[in-house]
């Protein structure tokens, strides 16, 4: 396995790596001109994404992996709880704030704990 990613097989690959990669970029400000933000693939593609990463900030939060693991979800869903209740309290001026803070009381959980 070492001979094969070493020497010019492993500049190959890279190079590869490469092109594909810009290809696909080339392809994508092409067809750029002709995509209509509001359409309703675009819309669709959007609920995918907020729904996907809401379902894996509650599967962070209910079923976490690793040292999150040792905290009690009832810390986990407090901490939830007031950062959201930041969030709410102003929309659009408190998101880093909320964020901020929920980062700040998992760490103050870990220095107490």
């Amino acid at each position: 396995m070492n001979t094969m990613l070493s020497g010019w097989s492993l500049a190959i690959a890279l190079i590869g790596a490469c092109v594909g990669t810009y290809i696909c970029r080339a392809i994508g400000v092409l067809l750029s001109s002709h995509i209509h933000q509001e359409s309703e693939i675009f819309r669709w593609l959007s609920a995918v994404t907020y729904a996907m990463v809401a379902a894996l900030t509650i599967r962070l939060i209910l079923l976490p992996v690793g040292l999150l693991e040792t905290v009690p979800i009832w810390i986990r869903i407090l901490i939830c709880l007031l950062s959201l209740g930041l969030t709410f309290y102003r929309p659009g001026r408190f998101l880093t704030p909320a964020l901020f803070l929920g980062t700040l009381l998992m760490i103050l959980y870990g220095v107490i704990h």
